[in-house]
């Protein structure tokens, strides 16, 4: 087909069947989308600050600016950083200020905001820049979290040494300081009455609470009376320390901290009771092991150690985002392809879920009173919004959304369907069908599979990533997204059904939902493609070497040989968990849910995107498979994204990958030769 006429088709594309014409959007328009994100409620309940993402093409990145709505009025924009993100905005207690992260071209500085009105201004000038923050209850102090300075000795070794870097070894462990706030003399420069003024600049110096020490802190709270910090520790940064982690807690008065839980495997902290007098934290106690698919474990315990006691016991998901309020305790959980909000009575530990009206729910923030939420939510047909209500969430009221951008376009028609699998497995997938769909007709089918594997596919209008998902339904195709064993969402038992069974019984699970369409008289046999990223990139691998179904797959970011991955991977314990054994205990294993395992077999065109430098999925797992493919006659090709880590995270690569994947799939599944536009 000629490029411009096959362009213009796929950008004035005119649907009917709704009553008015529709419009397929482009590429470029579904990556500018604006997203929002981090609602903040102001300490009264009054205002609610958020994030909102766009786009920028020229300088190629996805930015985040900080908008405010006073009283529930029209939002108003608070930042604006030419020269990348301002985020994580926090209130001070009194409501006043919003204290921010930004890097306006000094590393990442935590700046002041006056919600009345004026510039923000750095709070720190902190070499290397600051992690985590938050305010001290009384607003006297910000703490915050800085890296080890090793800058001097770094530069000195590589003087006399030259550049080398020994594996596990070279890191920076981050630290507890503390900022004052003193706002009426924090100016950029000093009045000059406070020119010599001793205490406006010591109020510009941050001092360290925990410094010199053999552990890395990773995340950390005030309680609510300002006494103390529990933070979460362990040995190093590095990933796979997570396991060791442990949770102490730092006497403001004594200058002093003591761990108050030191199970074996990771602990985490979540959260302060409102009296101070108890913590809520994570926990895989004993458990080395199968971390990475059980459920996580909750408790509260006395700041003394005693009475501890688990809570949400018998809740067979995922609890996250948990706050500690008031009026009990609030996160939320995968509940199939919902994700609803519960509530935790702490006297009872019991969780019982709170209709919301929406389908999903997200980063709930609450005002001090604990009476008022701020969250993102949607409904399965819109994009997210920020919205605001009370904690029965009877009343709630929309601040911001970013539906109104797609009104107009021809979305997706989301349905859950379900099939058995090979093995008798309930399997549940997301089906998304053209605006114009016509149940007479049977059509192209493309699988998209999602990553984790404790990931999740849900209802939406515009999928996406790299894929061209709602191109390819007003093109006139189907759309499967399988929840296969391993997502998150359908409980622990389900979670582990690929324990020792990667690939094979994901593959049960793709191939089955493929089956069940197609007996539905659905789709047309012949025309079915299959691709994911991560994960999902693994198991259309592992589906490339051991099925014929397909006329096509893209692997993203795939995991082609286990032994490849376990050796080169930064996360060793994912390999050893699931497949419960080093490739040196139990090879068997390693073969058997290893795509390369069964190379000879393959037959059907792959196209191969990946990552560069790559630390999840190591790209020799690329190489790998590129080169069994060629050797065997199969056509292949791999497209690597510079300078990408596991995820394609800048918008014109991202806009490449999708053509990329609209070219392959076009070419294997419509007979098309498309060329990238100029």
């Amino acid at each position: 087909m000629n490029t411009r006429l096959l362009l213009s088709l796929w950008a004035f594309t005119m649907l009917t069947g709704m009553g008015h014409a529709q419009k397929n959007p482009s590429f470029e328009e579904v990556i500018s989308l604006e997203g929002l994100a981090n609602p903040v409620l102001s300490p009264d309940g009054r205002h609610v600050a958020f994030e909102k993402t766009t786009t920028d093409w020229a300088e190629n990145r996805f930015d985040r600016e900080l908008w405010l709505s006073k009283d529930g009025g029209a939002p108003i924009p608070l930042t604006h950083n030419p020269k990348g993100s301002s985020q994580g905005a926090q209130w001070s207690p009194d409501g006043q200020w919003l204290a921010f992260v930004s890097d306006r071209g000094n590393d990442d500085q935590i700046y002041l905001l006056r919600t009345a009105g004026g510039e923000a201004f750095p709070l720190t000038d902190v070499e290397g820049g600051v992690g985590d923050f938050e305010w001290r209850p009384d607003g006297a102090q910000i703490a915050f979290l800085r890296r080890e300075d090793q800058k001097k000795a770094e530069e000195a070794r590589k003087e006399k040494y030259g550049a080398f870097e020994v594996d596990d070894a070279e890191y920076r462990r981050a630290r507890l300081w503390v900022q004052d706030v003193v706002p009426a003399r924090l100016t950029e420069a000093p009045l000059p009455e406070q020119a010599n003024d001793s205490a406006w600049k010591a109020a510009r110096k941050p001092r360290a609470l925990i410094d010199s020490v053999d552990f890395h802190i990773r995340g950390f709270k005030w309680s609510p009376d300002g006494r103390y910090i529990a933070f979460t520790r362990q040995p190093d940064p590095l990933i796979n320390s997570s396991r060791h982690a442990d949770i102490s807690i730092y006497d403001v008065a004594s200058g002093t901290h003591r761990v108050v839980v030191g199970n074996p495997s990771s602990d985490t902290f979540i959260d302060w009771s409102p009296d101070s007098r108890s913590i809520l934290f994570g926990s895989a106690g004993a458990d080395t092991t199968s971390y990475y698919y059980k459920n996580s474990r909750i408790f509260r315990m006395e700041l003394d150690g005693s009475g501890t006691r688990p809570l949400a016991a018998d809740f067979d998901e995922d609890l996250g985002g948990l706050h500690w309020t008031e009026s009990g305790i609030y996160g939320t959980a995968w509940q199939k392809t919902r994700r609803p909000v519960f509530r935790i009575d702490p006297a009872t530990g019991r969780a019982r879920e709170i209709a919301t009206g929406l389908d999903m729910a997200w980063q709930l923030s609450f005002d001090k009173s604990g009476k008022q939420v701020a969250l993102l939510g949607r409904l399965n047909d819109g994009l997210w919004e920020v919205r605001k209500a009370d904690t029965g969430f009877k009343n709630s009221t929309v601040i911001a959304s970013a539906t109104p951008q797609i009104e107009g376009w021809a979305t997706a028609q989301s349905e859950v369907v379900q099939w058995q699998s090979q093995d008798g497995a309930t399997i549940e997938g997301v089906l998304h069908k053209p605006r114009d769909y016509d149940p007479a007709k049977k059509y192209p089918l493309l699988v998209v599979i999602h990553g984790g594997p404790t990931g999740i596919s849900a209802p939406e209008p515009v999928p996406a990533y790299v894929y061209p998902m709602v191109q390819w339904l007003n093109k006139g195709a189907l759309v499967l997204r399988p929840n296969y064993r391993g997502s998150a969402g359908y409980g622990e038992a389900f979670r582990s059904l690929n324990v020792r069974n990667l690939g094979v019984g994901d593959a049960w699970d793709v191939l089955s939902g493929v089956a069940h369409l197609e007996k539905q008289g659905l789709i047309d046999p012949d025309k079915v493609g299959c691709m994911g990223w991560s994960q999902g990139g693994y198991i259309s691998a592992f589906l490339a070497t051991n099925s014929d179904k397909f006329k096509a797959f893209s692997v993203g970011a795939g995991i082609s040989n286990w032994v490849t991955y376990y050796v080169n991977t930064d996360i060793h314990p994912f390999t050893r968990q699931y497949l419960q054994a080093t490739p040196w205990e139990d090879m068997e294993i390693y073969q058997r849910t290893s795509p390369m395992t069964n190379i000879n077999n393959a037959s059907t065109p792959t196209l191969i995107q990946h990552g560069e430098n790559d630390r999840r999925v190591p790209i020799p797992n690329a190489y790998e498979l590129l080169q069994g493919l060629r050797d065997v006659g199969v056509p292949a090709k791999l497209v690597v994204y510079k300078g990408f880590g596991h995820g394609i995270t800048k918008p014109k690569e991202r806009l490449a990958a999708m053509w990329h994947n609209w070219q392959w799939f076009g070419k294997y599944l419509w007979g098309e030769e498309i060329e990238l536009p100029e």
